[in-house]
């Protein structure tokens, strides 16, 4: 089978479910995540009533599984398909993953799961009306011993993800191992990609004011100041000043990985630069202003603060934009310059400038975007337009608040196709990735599994597990 398929479908399932329903999940599991204290396989362990299977120090209760399957119903998660034993043998996955993460010393931060619980906890109190409506719904005595379950189970999931991308952090493929997998799957089982769009902008950002400029900039110098020669903290300043919402509640907090460019490269090179304690001078990335602070190395892990700051863009502004961008529209559709020649010489979006306005599909890393899985936002803008037509300006407003105006056009259609090697080469990778790391993750089972004591109970020998939890 190339694409092992029951394993990889399994376990893509899965992952939908259990980030779907995160928070429910975490509410439910409770006392699952109890740490065993002895760390010993043959220390003598208490047969506790209950208990499903011990992976490491943790357990796994039959109630777990139980309030797991009914949540998913609760929410309209159709459970036909999920078998007891599998949504069993990814529990034990997670504590097999959790256990050796904390065996390798990974480390997550106190901070964020802290932070993690307070949106949880404010999400469900938005939901039921108050803190005290929370705890009699999920049957808890207390906030505080709500929080540290919540807590617990958390950083067990951090620590889980955490192993597991540390075990597939290495994995590449060669050209050659691409061809082969490709070549391996059977005519009749290729995969099918629907509907797609490769779409190109132009797009034309309002212009800012040097004295806006300024202001900013003199604002970021003076909280790096008082930080640094008056022991303010940086934290707190984020979470008073920073204008981004991915990272303020957390106190601008953020860790970056040295193989893995997941920043902008001006915030990377910023950040790099620095070591622990260090703040960075005010710089400029197309999200704003920043000052950043390195808080601690790890290896090729770097925990990093940062504050953004954006300038004022006055209403003339943005008017001066729309009528710019109108201006190259119009000359677009009087066949003055095409739309490629335009988006060269005049887009903002340097990004996208170079290769005339054509946008790249985040997910996939190609230009194409299958309708099915296209951003509702982003379908609304381009459904109705036809081959070659020019959308009307549209304003486009940043999770930052940065607007920009922009003008769109289909610039190639593909219909619902059986993959081909050449033209598909980007997401066939994809796919040989993702089973090239599926092959790694299970043969790190199979060894880990074999050098940790696994208990699973009487009532659950019988399952036919995806791996070999049942030890001869």
């Amino acid at each position: 089978m190339p694409f092992g398929k029951t394993n990889l479908k399994f376990t893509i399932s899965m992952n939908k479910y259990f980030a779907s329903f995160f928070f429910a999940f975490f509410l439910f599991v409770g006392s699952a995540q109890d740490s065993l204290q002895t760390h010993s396989p043959s220390t003598q362990r208490l047969k506790v009533d209950g208990v499903a299977a011990v992976v490491g120090d943790y357990v796994i209760l039959e109630s777990d599984i139980d309030k797991t399957l009914i949540d998913l119903q609760s929410q309209g998660v159709s459970v036909k398909d999920i078998e007891r034993c599998s949504l069993l043998g990814k529990l034990m996955e997670d504590k097999l993953y959790a256990h050796h993460a904390e065996q390798d010393s990974l480390e997550v931060s106190k901070q964020d799961i802290d932070s993690y619980v307070d949106q949880t906890i404010d999400y469900f109190v938005q939901q039921l009306g108050s803190v005290d409506k929370v705890l009699e719904f999920y049957n808890k005595k207390d906030e505080q011993s709500f929080r540290d379950e919540l807590f617990e189970i958390n950083k067990t999931q951090q620590l889980a993800q955490k192993m597991q991308a540390k075990v597939v952090e290495e994995v590449e493929l060669t050209p050659e191992e691409v061809r082969q997998f490709f070549n391996n799957i059977p005519v009749d089982e290729r995969p099918v990609f629907g509907a797609e769009l490769e779409v190109a902008q132009i797009v034309i950002e309002p212009k800012v004011t040097q004295e806006a400029t300024d202001k900013i900039i003199k604002q970021l110098e003076s909280i790096r100041i008082d930080v640094l020669e008056n022991g303010s903290s940086f934290s707190t300043k984020a979470i008073l000043y920073s204008q981004d919402p991915g990272s303020r509640s957390r106190g601008g907090k953020y860790t970056l990985y040295r193989k893995r460019p997941q920043m902008v490269k001006e915030f990377r090179d910023a950040a790099f630069r620095l070591q622990e304690g260090e703040i960075s001078d005010p710089f400029k990335t197309d999200f704003g202003w920043h000052i950043v602070m390195v808080d601690k190395i790890r290896g090729q892990e770097v925990d990093v603060r940062h504050i953004l700051m954006i300038p004022e863009v006055t209403s003339q502004a943005l008017k001066e934009a729309k009528e710019k961008i109108q201006k190259i529209r119009d000359r677009i559709v009087d066949n003055e310059l095409t739309f490629e020649e335009a988006a060269r010489s005049f887009s903002d979006e340097k990004e996208t400038r170079a290769n005339g306005g054509v946008l790249i599909n985040p997910s996939t890393g190609d230009t194409r975007f299958e309708l099915t899985k296209m951003d509702p936002v982003f379908y609304s803008q381009v459904q109705k337009l036809k081959d070659n037509e020019i959308s009307t300006p549209l304003i486009e407003e940043s999770r930052t608040g940065v607007k920009k105006y922009k003008i769109l056009k289909v610039t190639n259609r593909f219909d619902e196709h059986v993959a081909d090697y050449v033209n598909d080469y980007t997401r066939v990778k994809e796919l040989a990735l993702k089973e090239k790391q599926l092959k790694t993750i299970q043969k790190w089972m199979v060894e880990k599994i074999e050098d940790t004591y696994v208990s699973v109970n009487e009532d659950n020998k019988s399952c036919e597990f995806s791996n070999q939890w049942v030890k001869e």
